[in-house]
């Protein structure tokens, strides 16, 4: 019921629904022969059904090497994420990461469920990663190595101030913008983007991770993990456990305001990056999990639901947001439109009001200043029209039809 109450409210989820069903079933088609590819293609569906999903369209050779630099990358964060493994362990893994990517017969045991398998098997991703060309291999094992030496540094040390914060965010994500800046230019796709602003797209994304993840990250097993940095949070609580406590609820949430507004800082990065784009496959994959990202900070933000449990986009408005981003003209709607949501939240008694109303308007103020806000569909839901429960079952039926239809279709 669940289910059928949301595609009630929200009738246009469902066509972008089973178009995005569709292509899954069809990267599950698509699966490559060769027993090391497969391995690495299907892990890539288990830890990331998003990502294996934006990727299909990206040509082979580049196609290939992001796989890789994403299971490589996810590989080396199940070490770092792994608390029941020995510190005096972990570091060297982690220092000598960029080494192990050449040796087809290293694995390591960490990682629970689908990140076990991965680690276990890791010598099937060396195996494909030797079979990349040269410039994509050199630009993989760079990024893996400062990306594990930043993290063996954060293992011995806490993320006190924001400084700290935004160098933590940097290894860990910011690190993966440069380096995907670094593969598309050698794929001759697109020419090298800034550092500064490779730097910045992994940051957005990261924060935002960060922010919806404090439950989960607090109540880490056996050791809790923390992120949010000490400079923000101790203005609010003692202790950054304190925060999932009822009795600080009105405390917990503006501390999580200022940190959307401490993320929010990297969007004008973001659309500058997105922007000088050429290749539309490339623009698509970078555009996706950024406008995602900005969804789901207008979620948080000011929600008192990161304290307690799972905050995250529901899955028709992530078809929307996936069937409906081709251009630069729809990242500018998209940004505007969730900004709009954030904006509309924003309790001007908040300690950073003020801040945070500066960030979003001077996004706001760009992408009306590119004249697309009037080419695009709304994400915001009281624009969307409504329709009649037996219309919306009656569709539903259709699609779920033609849906079958075309799963079973034999292919040509």
């Amino acid at each position: 019921m669940g289910a059928l109450s949301t595609m009630l409210k929200h009738p246009d989820d469902i066509y972008p629904l089973l178009k995005l069903k569709i292509a899954s079933r069809q990267i599950e088609k698509q699966i490559p022969a060769e027993p090391h590819w497969a391995f690495c293609y299907t892990m890539l569906q288990k830890v990331s059904r998003s990502f294996a999903l934006v990727i299909q369209q990206l040509g082979t050779e580049l196609r290939n090497a992001i796989c890789l630099f994403y299971l490589v990358l996810r590989a080396l964060d199940t070490v770092e994420d792994d608390t029941s493994v020995a510190t005096d362990v972990k570091v060297p893994i982690l220092l000598a990461f960029h080494r192990h990517i050449y040796d087809p017969d290293w694995h390591f045991a960490c990682g629970t469920n689908n990140y076990k398998v991965l680690m276990d098997e890791f010598h099937h991703v060396s195996t494909a990663f030797l079979e990349l060309g040269k410039g994509y291999q050199e630009a993989i094992e760079d990024i893996t190595k400062r990306m594990g030496a930043g993290m063996a540094k954060f293992i011995l040390k806490e993320v006190e101030t924001i400084d700290d914060y935004d160098e933590y965010c940097h290894y860990v994500a910011g690190l993966v913008g440069l380096g995907l800046s670094k593969l598309f230019h050698a794929a001759g796709k697109e020419d090298l983007a800034s550092d500064s602003l490779s730097n910045s797209m992994g940051l957005f994304l990261q924060k935002t991770n960060i922010i919806r993840d404090y439950l989960e990250d607090i109540n880490e097993i056996p050791k809790s993990r923390m992120f949010w940095p000490r400079q923000i949070w101790s203005k609010y609580v003692d202790k950054l456990e304190d925060l999932k406590y009822e009795e600080n609820s009105e405390k917990a949430v503006q501390c999580l305001n200022d940190m959307v507004t401490n993320a929010l800082i990297h969007m004008e990065d973001c659309l500058k990056y997105m922007a000088a784009l050429r290749d539309p496959a490339i623009f698509k994959f970078c555009a996706i999990p950024q406008i995602m990202a900005i969804g789901t900070l207008a979620l948080c933000y000011n929600n008192i639901e990161v304290f307690r449990g799972v905050v995250k986009m529901r899955r028709g408005l992530t078809a929307k947001v996936i069937d409906r981003t081709k251009s630069m003209d729809d990242v500018y709607g998209a940004f505007f439109d969730f900004s709009s949501i954030l904006k509309s939240k924003v309790d001007k008694n908040d300690p950073n009001a003020t801040k945070t109303l500066s960030r979003v308007e001077a996004v706001q103020k760009l992408c009306g200043d590119s004249g697309a806000l009037s080419k695009r569909k709304s994400y915001i839901a009281n624009r969307e029209q409504s329709y009649s429960s037996t219309l919306i079952v009656a569709l539903f039926i259709i699609l779920a039809i033609i849906y079958a239809y075309l799963s079973a279709s034999p292919r040509i």
